[in-house]
């Protein structure tokens, strides 16, 4: 997870409490096409290739 920035941790964080990406975005200030932007570049980064694997390796690091 280190890998990842800042924004990108936040934005996996409230992904692995299950919120979608029009609340990320809400609660964020920020448009829900740019939490699709952090998310394709998490999922890269991580090696993964759906929300439900993200979140799962968020959880199981205590993200």
């Amino acid at each position: 997870m280190e890998h990842l920035s800042p924004r990108q941790r936040e934005i996996l964080q409230h992904l692995a409490q299950g919120k979608d990406n029009k609340t990320i975005a809400y609660a964020l200030g920020i448009s829900p096409k740019t939490v699709k932007n952090h998310l394709t570049a998490v999922f890269r980064r991580l090696n993964v290739e759906s929300r439900t694997q993200a979140a799962i390796l968020a959880i199981r690091q205590n993200c």
